[in-house]
């Protein structure tokens, strides 16, 4: 049996507008994860808009919080 030969893979070039649209995207999917194994585990979760972050150019973005309590919680105002 002969070697086999190993070249690096060859990665996309993404731009930096495109890696940072794949940060958000994938830790949205994170915490949506998270939210699944809270509501599992017997917790109510609500993400909560703590802020809105301004670049000053016309950019912004929500910035969240999540409220979790254990199941029968008296709910927050």
């Amino acid at each position: 049996m002969s070697a086999t030969q190993f070249a690096p893979a060859a990665m996309p070039n993404a731009s930096a507008e495109q890696r940072a649209v794949d940060r958000v995207a994938e830790a949205a999917h994170r915490l949506n994860e998270a939210v699944q194994r809270a509501i599992a585990a017997g917790y109510s979760v609500e993400l909560v808009r703590t802020s809105r972050h301004h670049d000053g150019a016309g950019n912004w973005g929500d910035q969240i919080v999540p409220t979790v309590r254990p199941n029968g919680a008296a709910k927050s105002a």
